[in-house]
Protein backbone atom coordinates (compact mmCIF):
# COMPACT_ATOMS: atom_id res chain seq x y z
CA UNK A 1 0.00 0.00 0.00
CA UNK A 2 2.83 2.39 0.86
CA UNK A 3 4.77 1.46 -2.28
CA UNK A 4 1.81 2.23 -4.53
CA UNK A 5 1.02 5.50 -2.80
CA UNK A 6 4.53 6.83 -2.20
CA UNK A 7 6.88 5.67 -4.92
CA UNK A 8 5.03 6.57 -8.16
CA UNK A 9 4.19 10.09 -6.99
CA UNK A 10 7.50 10.90 -5.34
CA UNK A 11 9.28 9.18 -8.22
CA UNK A 12 7.49 11.53 -10.60
CA UNK A 13 9.13 14.48 -8.85
CA UNK A 14 12.50 12.96 -9.72
CA UNK A 15 11.41 12.19 -13.29
CA UNK A 16 10.33 15.80 -13.71
CA UNK A 17 13.61 17.04 -12.28
CA UNK A 18 15.63 15.09 -14.83
CA UNK A 19 13.17 15.85 -17.61
CA UNK A 20 13.36 19.59 -17.04
CA UNK A 21 17.11 19.44 -16.39
CA UNK A 22 18.11 17.36 -19.43
CA UNK A 23 15.69 18.65 -22.07
CA UNK A 24 18.14 21.49 -22.71
CA UNK A 25 20.53 18.90 -24.19
CA UNK A 26 17.78 17.71 -26.54
CA UNK A 27 16.89 21.30 -27.42
CA UNK A 28 20.54 21.97 -28.16
CA UNK A 29 20.69 19.56 -31.09
CA UNK A 30 17.40 20.97 -32.39
CA UNK A 31 18.78 24.51 -32.76
CA UNK A 32 18.66 26.14 -29.30
CA UNK A 33 22.11 27.72 -29.56
CA UNK A 34 21.49 29.20 -32.99
CA UNK A 35 17.94 30.32 -32.08
CA UNK A 36 19.12 32.41 -29.12
CA UNK A 37 22.47 33.39 -30.65
CA UNK A 38 24.31 31.90 -27.67
CA UNK A 39 28.07 32.50 -27.24
CA UNK A 40 30.59 29.67 -27.68
CA UNK A 41 30.39 28.41 -24.08
CA UNK A 42 26.81 29.56 -23.55
CA UNK A 43 25.42 26.02 -23.32
CA UNK A 44 27.90 25.10 -20.56
CA UNK A 45 26.94 28.26 -18.67
CA UNK A 46 23.24 27.36 -18.91
CA UNK A 47 24.02 24.03 -17.26
CA UNK A 48 26.20 25.16 -14.34
CA UNK A 49 24.19 28.29 -13.46
CA UNK A 50 21.28 25.97 -12.61
CA UNK A 51 23.30 24.25 -9.89
CA UNK A 52 24.30 27.33 -7.87
CA UNK A 53 20.87 27.74 -6.17
CA UNK A 54 20.21 23.99 -6.44
CA UNK A 55 23.09 23.27 -4.05
CA UNK A 56 22.41 26.16 -1.66
CA UNK A 57 18.67 25.59 -1.22
CA UNK A 58 18.46 21.84 -0.47
CA UNK A 59 19.43 21.79 3.23
CA UNK A 60 17.17 24.71 4.28
CA UNK A 61 14.42 23.22 2.12
CA UNK A 62 14.48 19.87 3.93
CA UNK A 63 14.63 21.54 7.34
CA UNK A 64 11.55 23.60 6.42
CA UNK A 65 9.72 20.49 5.20
CA UNK A 66 10.52 18.73 8.49
CA UNK A 67 8.82 21.44 10.59
CA UNK A 68 5.62 20.32 12.40
CA UNK A 69 3.19 22.66 10.59
CA UNK A 70 4.52 22.06 7.07
CA UNK A 71 2.69 19.45 5.00
CA UNK A 72 4.90 17.66 2.45
CA UNK A 73 2.07 17.59 -0.11
CA UNK A 74 1.64 21.38 -0.10
CA UNK A 75 5.36 22.07 0.08
CA UNK A 76 6.37 19.76 -2.78
CA UNK A 77 3.25 20.50 -4.87
CA UNK A 78 3.72 24.27 -4.75
CA UNK A 79 7.36 24.02 -5.73
CA UNK A 80 6.57 21.71 -8.64
CA UNK A 81 3.83 24.02 -9.90
CA UNK A 82 6.16 27.03 -9.93
CA UNK A 83 8.88 24.92 -11.54
CA UNK A 84 6.51 23.94 -14.35
CA UNK A 85 5.69 27.59 -15.08
CA UNK A 86 9.37 28.55 -15.19
CA UNK A 87 10.23 25.54 -17.35
CA UNK A 88 7.51 26.48 -19.86
CA UNK A 89 8.88 30.02 -20.06
CA UNK A 90 12.19 28.65 -21.36
CA UNK A 91 10.39 27.98 -24.63
CA UNK A 92 9.04 31.54 -24.73
CA UNK A 93 12.20 33.54 -24.02
CA UNK A 94 13.83 35.35 -26.94
CA UNK A 95 17.22 36.08 -25.39
CA UNK A 96 20.20 34.18 -24.02
CA UNK A 97 20.09 36.32 -20.85
CA UNK A 98 16.44 35.39 -20.34
CA UNK A 99 17.30 31.70 -20.58
CA UNK A 100 20.08 32.09 -17.99
CA UNK A 101 17.68 33.80 -15.57
CA UNK A 102 15.11 31.04 -16.00
CA UNK A 103 17.74 28.32 -15.49
CA UNK A 104 18.78 30.00 -12.21
CA UNK A 105 15.15 30.12 -11.01
CA UNK A 106 14.66 26.49 -11.97
CA UNK A 107 17.57 25.57 -9.71
CA UNK A 108 15.77 27.12 -6.73
CA UNK A 109 12.51 25.23 -7.15
CA UNK A 110 13.97 21.95 -8.35
CA UNK A 111 16.20 21.80 -5.26
CA UNK A 112 13.20 21.11 -3.03
CA UNK A 113 11.91 18.11 -4.99
CA UNK A 114 14.49 15.27 -4.96
CA UNK A 115 15.78 15.94 -1.44
CA UNK A 116 12.24 16.33 -0.07
CA UNK A 117 11.04 13.16 -1.78
CA UNK A 118 14.07 11.16 -0.59
CA UNK A 119 13.54 12.52 2.95
CA UNK A 120 9.92 11.32 2.95
CA UNK A 121 10.82 7.87 1.58
CA UNK A 122 13.55 7.44 4.20
CA UNK A 123 11.01 8.11 6.95
CA UNK A 124 8.63 5.33 5.81
CA UNK A 125 10.92 2.33 5.31
CA UNK A 126 13.20 0.15 7.43
CA UNK A 127 16.89 -0.27 6.66
CA UNK A 128 16.27 -3.60 4.92
CA UNK A 129 13.47 -2.15 2.78
CA UNK A 130 15.17 1.14 1.91
CA UNK A 131 17.65 0.09 -0.79
CA UNK A 132 15.04 -1.31 -3.20
CA UNK A 133 12.74 1.68 -2.60
CA UNK A 134 15.53 4.13 -3.34
CA UNK A 135 16.33 2.12 -6.47
CA UNK A 136 12.74 2.49 -7.63
CA UNK A 137 12.83 6.19 -6.76
CA UNK A 138 16.04 6.76 -8.75
CA UNK A 139 14.63 4.66 -11.58
CA UNK A 140 11.99 7.33 -12.06
CA UNK A 141 14.91 9.75 -12.38
CA UNK A 142 16.41 7.63 -15.14
CA UNK A 143 13.02 7.73 -16.87
CA UNK A 144 13.48 11.50 -17.22
CA UNK A 145 16.25 11.51 -19.81
CA UNK A 146 14.81 8.38 -21.45
CA UNK A 147 11.41 10.04 -21.86
CA UNK A 148 13.12 13.31 -22.76
CA UNK A 149 14.73 11.67 -25.78
CA UNK A 150 11.43 10.13 -26.88
CA UNK A 151 9.45 13.33 -26.34
CA UNK A 152 12.08 15.41 -28.10
CA UNK A 153 11.92 13.03 -31.07
CA UNK A 154 8.12 13.51 -31.25
CA UNK A 155 7.99 17.21 -30.35
CA UNK A 156 10.65 18.18 -32.90
CA UNK A 157 8.00 17.56 -35.54
CA UNK A 158 6.05 20.54 -34.14
CA UNK A 159 8.66 22.85 -35.65
CA UNK A 160 6.88 25.85 -37.18
CA UNK A 161 3.56 25.45 -35.31
CA UNK A 162 2.40 28.86 -34.03
CA UNK A 163 5.59 30.22 -35.59
CA UNK A 164 7.78 28.57 -32.94
CA UNK A 165 10.86 26.44 -33.54
CA UNK A 166 10.88 22.77 -32.51
CA UNK A 167 13.28 23.34 -29.59
CA UNK A 168 10.83 25.85 -28.05
CA UNK A 169 8.06 23.25 -28.07
CA UNK A 170 10.35 20.82 -26.18
CA UNK A 171 10.44 23.26 -23.26
CA UNK A 172 6.78 24.29 -23.51
CA UNK A 173 5.25 20.79 -23.67
CA UNK A 174 7.46 19.35 -20.94
CA UNK A 175 6.79 22.38 -18.71
CA UNK A 176 3.03 21.87 -19.10
CA UNK A 177 3.49 18.21 -18.09
CA UNK A 178 5.24 19.39 -14.90
CA UNK A 179 2.32 21.71 -14.06
CA UNK A 180 -0.17 18.88 -14.64
CA UNK A 181 1.63 16.44 -12.32
CA UNK A 182 1.96 19.05 -9.56
CA UNK A 183 -1.78 18.83 -8.89
CA UNK A 184 -1.47 15.11 -8.11
CA UNK A 185 1.30 15.95 -5.62
CA UNK A 186 -0.99 18.44 -3.87
CA UNK A 187 -3.76 15.85 -3.48
CA UNK A 188 -2.09 12.47 -2.94
CA UNK A 189 1.33 12.85 -1.25
CA UNK A 190 1.02 11.89 2.46
CA UNK A 191 2.43 13.46 5.62
CA UNK A 192 5.20 11.86 7.68
CA UNK A 193 4.45 8.40 9.20
CA UNK A 194 3.40 9.52 12.70
CA UNK A 195 0.62 11.67 11.22
CA UNK A 196 -0.02 9.86 7.94
CA UNK A 197 -3.53 9.89 6.50
CA UNK A 198 -3.12 7.07 3.97
CA UNK A 199 -3.28 4.19 6.47
CA UNK A 200 -6.08 3.05 8.76
CA UNK A 201 -5.35 3.06 12.54
CA UNK A 202 -4.17 -0.58 12.74
CA UNK A 203 -1.93 -0.19 9.67
CA UNK A 204 -0.45 3.02 11.07
CA UNK A 205 0.21 1.35 14.42
CA UNK A 206 1.93 -1.57 12.67
CA UNK A 207 4.10 0.79 10.58
CA UNK A 208 5.22 2.85 13.58
CA UNK A 209 5.99 -0.33 15.56
CA UNK A 210 8.05 -1.74 12.69
CA UNK A 211 10.01 1.53 12.33
CA UNK A 212 10.57 1.69 16.10
CA UNK A 213 11.92 -1.87 16.16
CA UNK A 214 14.28 -1.03 13.30
CA UNK A 215 15.54 2.39 14.47
CA UNK A 216 14.49 2.79 18.08
CA UNK A 217 12.60 5.86 19.27
CA UNK A 218 13.68 8.44 16.71
CA UNK A 219 13.90 12.07 17.74
CA UNK A 220 11.34 13.75 15.47
CA UNK A 221 11.63 17.32 16.73
CA UNK A 222 14.17 19.64 15.11
CA UNK A 223 14.61 21.57 18.37
CA UNK A 224 17.64 21.20 20.66
CA UNK A 225 19.65 19.55 17.88
CA UNK A 226 23.45 19.57 17.94
CA UNK A 227 23.68 20.87 14.37
CA UNK A 228 27.49 20.89 14.38
CA UNK A 229 27.51 17.16 15.10
CA UNK A 230 24.89 16.53 12.41
CA UNK A 231 26.66 18.64 9.79
CA UNK A 232 30.08 17.08 10.44
CA UNK A 233 28.97 13.44 10.52
CA UNK A 234 31.28 11.35 8.31
CA UNK A 235 28.35 8.97 7.68
CA UNK A 236 26.86 11.82 5.63
CA UNK A 237 30.01 13.18 3.99
CA UNK A 238 31.62 9.99 2.70
CA UNK A 239 28.44 8.85 0.88
CA UNK A 240 28.12 12.43 -0.45
CA UNK A 241 31.66 12.28 -1.87
CA UNK A 242 30.86 8.89 -3.41
CA UNK A 243 27.63 10.28 -4.86
CA UNK A 244 29.55 13.25 -6.28
CA UNK A 245 31.97 10.91 -8.05
CA UNK A 246 29.26 8.75 -9.62
CA UNK A 247 27.17 11.81 -10.48
CA UNK A 248 30.07 13.07 -12.59
CA UNK A 249 29.22 10.24 -14.96
CA UNK A 250 25.46 10.83 -14.78
CA UNK A 251 25.90 14.58 -15.35
CA UNK A 252 28.15 13.99 -18.35
CA UNK A 253 25.67 11.54 -19.84
CA UNK A 254 22.60 13.72 -19.25
CA UNK A 255 24.18 16.77 -20.82
CA UNK A 256 26.10 15.27 -23.71
CA UNK A 257 24.68 11.87 -24.76
CA UNK A 258 22.48 13.33 -27.56
CA UNK A 259 25.44 15.35 -28.84
CA UNK A 260 27.86 12.41 -28.66
CA UNK A 261 25.38 10.16 -30.47
CA UNK A 262 24.96 12.77 -33.18
CA UNK A 263 28.76 12.99 -33.52
CA UNK A 264 28.85 9.22 -34.01
CA UNK A 265 27.20 9.90 -37.35
CA UNK A 266 23.50 9.59 -36.54
CA UNK A 267 20.96 12.26 -37.46
CA UNK A 268 19.36 14.36 -34.73
CA UNK A 269 16.19 12.25 -34.88
CA UNK A 270 18.00 8.94 -34.57
CA UNK A 271 20.30 10.28 -31.83
CA UNK A 272 17.22 11.17 -29.73
CA UNK A 273 15.86 7.62 -30.04
CA UNK A 274 19.19 5.81 -29.59
CA UNK A 275 19.68 7.47 -26.20
CA UNK A 276 16.64 5.66 -24.74
CA UNK A 277 18.07 2.11 -24.34
CA UNK A 278 21.13 3.54 -22.58
CA UNK A 279 18.94 4.90 -19.78
CA UNK A 280 16.81 1.74 -19.66
CA UNK A 281 19.99 -0.24 -18.95
CA UNK A 282 20.56 1.97 -15.90
CA UNK A 283 17.05 1.24 -14.63
CA UNK A 284 17.40 -2.53 -14.93
CA UNK A 285 20.83 -2.84 -13.30
CA UNK A 286 19.84 -0.46 -10.51
CA UNK A 287 16.69 -2.34 -9.51
CA UNK A 288 18.33 -5.77 -9.70
CA UNK A 289 21.39 -4.72 -7.66
CA UNK A 290 19.31 -3.04 -4.96
CA UNK A 291 16.96 -6.02 -4.74
CA UNK A 292 19.98 -8.29 -4.26
CA UNK A 293 21.43 -5.85 -1.72
CA UNK A 294 18.22 -5.91 0.31
CA UNK A 295 18.26 -9.72 0.32
CA UNK A 296 21.90 -9.99 1.40
CA UNK A 297 22.13 -6.98 3.71
CA UNK A 298 25.30 -5.78 1.96
CA UNK A 299 25.89 -2.37 0.39
CA UNK A 300 29.65 -2.08 -0.21
CA UNK A 301 30.16 -4.88 -2.80
CA UNK A 302 27.41 -3.53 -5.03
CA UNK A 303 28.74 0.04 -4.89
CA UNK A 304 32.22 -1.19 -5.82
CA UNK A 305 30.74 -3.30 -8.64
CA UNK A 306 29.03 -0.21 -10.03
CA UNK A 307 32.27 1.77 -9.89
CA UNK A 308 34.11 -1.01 -11.75
CA UNK A 309 31.52 -1.08 -14.55
CA UNK A 310 31.70 2.72 -14.94
CA UNK A 311 35.51 2.57 -15.09
CA UNK A 312 35.25 0.29 -18.13
CA UNK A 313 33.12 2.92 -19.89
CA UNK A 314 35.45 5.81 -19.07
CA UNK A 315 38.52 3.80 -20.11
CA UNK A 316 36.99 3.22 -23.55
CA UNK A 317 36.29 6.93 -23.95
CA UNK A 318 39.79 7.93 -22.77
CA UNK A 319 41.34 5.47 -25.22
CA UNK A 320 39.17 6.97 -27.98
CA UNK A 321 40.41 10.49 -27.15
CA UNK A 322 43.88 9.51 -28.38
CA UNK A 323 43.18 6.72 -30.89
CA UNK A 324 40.77 5.67 -33.59
CA UNK A 325 37.84 3.66 -32.25
CA UNK A 326 34.63 2.34 -33.78
CA UNK A 327 31.31 4.05 -33.08
CA UNK A 328 29.98 0.74 -31.73
CA UNK A 329 32.66 0.60 -29.02
CA UNK A 330 31.89 4.16 -27.92
CA UNK A 331 28.18 3.41 -27.90
CA UNK A 332 28.84 0.32 -25.73
CA UNK A 333 30.79 2.46 -23.25
CA UNK A 334 27.66 4.57 -22.64
CA UNK A 335 25.84 1.41 -21.51
CA UNK A 336 28.64 0.69 -19.02
CA UNK A 337 28.40 4.22 -17.66
CA UNK A 338 24.64 4.09 -17.28
CA UNK A 339 24.52 0.62 -15.74
CA UNK A 340 27.26 1.27 -13.19
CA UNK A 341 26.32 4.83 -12.27
CA UNK A 342 22.72 4.22 -11.26
CA UNK A 343 23.67 1.19 -9.14
CA UNK A 344 25.87 3.57 -7.17
CA UNK A 345 23.33 6.40 -6.86
CA UNK A 346 20.57 4.35 -5.27
CA UNK A 347 22.90 2.19 -3.19
CA UNK A 348 24.97 5.07 -1.81
CA UNK A 349 21.86 7.01 -0.75
CA UNK A 350 20.41 3.92 0.91
CA UNK A 351 23.75 3.13 2.61
CA UNK A 352 23.85 6.62 4.09
CA UNK A 353 20.25 6.61 5.33
CA UNK A 354 20.74 3.12 6.84
CA UNK A 355 23.43 4.53 9.13
CA UNK A 356 21.65 7.68 10.33
CA UNK A 357 19.28 8.18 13.27
CA UNK A 358 16.77 10.95 13.93
CA UNK A 359 14.76 13.22 11.63
CA UNK A 360 17.35 16.01 11.71
CA UNK A 361 20.16 13.74 10.49
CA UNK A 362 18.01 12.18 7.77
CA UNK A 363 16.73 15.59 6.61
CA UNK A 364 20.24 17.05 6.42
CA UNK A 365 21.78 13.86 5.00
CA UNK A 366 19.34 13.48 2.11
CA UNK A 367 19.67 17.20 1.33
CA UNK A 368 23.47 17.14 1.34
CA UNK A 369 23.85 13.97 -0.72
CA UNK A 370 21.40 15.13 -3.40
CA UNK A 371 22.53 18.76 -3.22
CA UNK A 372 26.29 18.84 -2.85
CA UNK A 373 26.50 15.41 -4.48
CA UNK A 374 25.07 17.02 -7.59
CA UNK A 375 27.93 19.55 -7.67
CA UNK A 376 29.56 17.17 -10.14
CA UNK A 377 27.41 18.97 -12.69
CA UNK A 378 29.63 22.04 -12.25
CA UNK A 379 32.61 19.94 -13.28
CA UNK A 380 30.85 18.07 -16.10
CA UNK A 381 29.48 21.24 -17.65
CA UNK A 382 32.94 22.80 -17.89
CA UNK A 383 35.31 19.95 -18.79
CA UNK A 384 33.49 18.95 -21.99
CA UNK A 385 34.98 21.82 -23.98
CA UNK A 386 33.26 22.55 -27.28
CA UNK A 387 36.51 23.13 -29.13
CA UNK A 388 37.71 19.63 -28.13
CA UNK A 389 34.75 17.86 -29.75
CA UNK A 390 34.39 15.03 -30.58
CA UNK A 391 37.45 13.65 -28.71
CA UNK A 392 36.83 15.55 -25.43
CA UNK A 393 40.16 14.46 -23.83
CA UNK A 394 39.74 16.80 -20.86
CA UNK A 395 36.22 15.60 -20.11
CA UNK A 396 36.98 11.90 -20.46
CA UNK A 397 40.17 11.99 -18.36
CA UNK A 398 38.44 14.03 -15.66
CA UNK A 399 35.57 11.54 -15.56
CA UNK A 400 37.99 8.63 -15.21
CA UNK A 401 39.96 10.32 -12.43
CA UNK A 402 36.88 11.25 -10.42
CA UNK A 403 35.48 7.71 -10.74
CA UNK A 404 38.75 6.29 -9.36
CA UNK A 405 38.47 8.78 -6.47
CA UNK A 406 34.98 7.37 -5.81
CA UNK A 407 36.48 3.90 -5.34
CA UNK A 408 38.96 5.33 -2.80
CA UNK A 409 36.16 7.06 -0.84
CA UNK A 410 34.13 3.85 -0.88
CA UNK A 411 37.00 1.79 0.58
CA UNK A 412 37.73 4.47 3.20
CA UNK A 413 34.07 4.59 4.27
CA UNK A 414 34.00 0.80 4.57
CA UNK A 415 37.09 0.92 6.78
CA UNK A 416 35.54 3.53 9.12
CA UNK A 417 32.31 1.54 9.48
CA UNK A 418 34.11 -1.76 10.14
CA UNK A 419 36.39 -0.09 12.69
CA UNK A 420 33.40 1.41 14.52
CA UNK A 421 31.62 -1.95 14.67
CA UNK A 422 34.74 -3.73 15.98
CA UNK A 423 35.13 -1.19 18.79
CA UNK A 424 31.42 -1.38 19.65
CA UNK A 425 31.44 -5.20 19.67
CA UNK A 426 34.47 -5.22 21.98
CA UNK A 427 32.76 -2.76 24.33
CA UNK A 428 29.58 -4.82 24.43
CA UNK A 429 31.45 -8.07 25.12
CA UNK A 430 32.85 -6.38 28.21
CA UNK A 431 29.95 -4.23 29.38
CA UNK A 432 26.92 -5.45 27.39
CA UNK A 433 24.40 -3.11 25.79
CA UNK A 434 21.98 -2.77 22.86
CA UNK A 435 21.53 -0.36 19.97
CA UNK A 436 20.26 3.10 20.93
CA UNK A 437 19.80 6.36 19.03
CA UNK A 438 23.31 7.46 20.04
CA UNK A 439 25.19 4.15 19.88
CA UNK A 440 24.44 1.45 17.33
CA UNK A 441 26.09 -0.91 14.84
CA UNK A 442 26.52 0.41 11.30
CA UNK A 443 25.41 -1.29 8.08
Amino acid sequence: KLDLRLLPLLGCTYTILFLDRTNIANARIEGLQEGLHMPKNGFNTCIWIFFIPFVLIEIPSNIIMGLPRVKPSLFLGANMLILGIISTCQGLTHSYGGLLALRFLMGIFEATLPAGAAFLIAEYYTRKEASLRFALFFTFGVLGPAISGLLAFAIRNMNGIQGKEGWRWIFIIEGIITIFISFFIFVFVPNFPHETNILNPSEKEHLLLKLRQDRGDQKLSLRSINWVKVLTDYKIWFPTLMFFCCDMTAASMSSFIPTILKELGWTSARAQVMSIPIWITGMVTQIFACWASGRTGWRFPFVLLGITIVLIGWCIQVYYSGHRLSAGARYFSLYCMSGGTFIQMAMTTSWMVNNLRGRASIAVGTAIILGLGNCANFVASNVFITTEAPKYPTGFKTGLGITIAGAVFCLAFLGLLVNHNKKLDAKRREFGGVDTQEEYRYI
